[in-house]
């Protein structure tokens, strides 16, 4: 469905912030599952990209589950290279604060991982997530591959279903190909991990995908 919240209406390639051709460094090792952050991942593993707020919380909510190999945070889905976070909050990348969710699919399937994604947030808010409001906090699917991306909108219609049941309001996910994924800096990766008490702004809808 079309989605009233482009923030290409805000930013586009031309006017977004130039990058750099340097990643960012991030440590060797998952500071929860002890597996390596970055790929190449073991054979058989796959990955899946989602952003629903703010990313501490969100990582977190992927790394609980069974079959998880590692999980990472980044940006993704807009325009400038190798972004600093301060440049993402800016609005001027295009970039939504995304999860990396490497998981092995003899153990958790993509359909899982979708589940883990609509009733963790709330999918009709547009640019925010609760508190945290602009474009970086918007809900998205990052789709690798046509299997990907059939199951992720045939997810959103039942989930959009189940909160017409509800009561509650239109769905405002984008479901787009995945784009180049730039990771974050060292200390956003596994941040509740590393603080517990940290701020955490996910609150679901409280609806069940059926």
């Amino acid at each position: 469905m079309p989605n009233p919240f482009d923030p290409r209406l805000a930013v586009t390639a031309d006017t977004a912030l130039p990058g750099r051709a340097e990643a960012m460094v991030v440590p060797e090792r998952h500071a929860v599952l002890g597996t390596p952050l970055l790929p190449p991942f073991p054979a058989g593993i796959e990955t899946a990209l989602f952003a629903l707020g703010c990313f501490w919380g969100a990582e977190r909510l992927f790394w609980t589950e069974p079959g998880i190999h590692s999980t990472s945070v980044g940006y993704c889905g807009g325009f400038t290279a190798n972004p600093t976070y301060d440049e993402v909050c800016s609005g001027r990348t295009g970039h939504a604060e995304t999860v990396l969710v490497a998981f092995d699919p003899a153990r958790i399937g993509y359909e899982r991982l979708l589940r883990r994604f609509w009733e963790g947030h709330d999918p009709t808010q547009g640019m925010r997530q609760g508190a945290d409001v602009g474009s970086q906090y918007r809900s998205m699917i990052l789709t690798d591959g046509p299997a990907q991306q059939q199951a992720a909108r045939a997810s959103l219609q039942r989930y959009q279903a189940a909160l017409d049941r509800a009561g509650r309001g239109r769905i405002t996910t984008e479901i787009v190909p995945a784009g180049p994924f730039y990771w974050a800096e060292a200390d956003h990766q596994q941040y509740l991990a590393h603080n517990p008490g940290g701020y955490c702004g996910l609150g679901g809808t409280g609806v069940r995908l059926d």
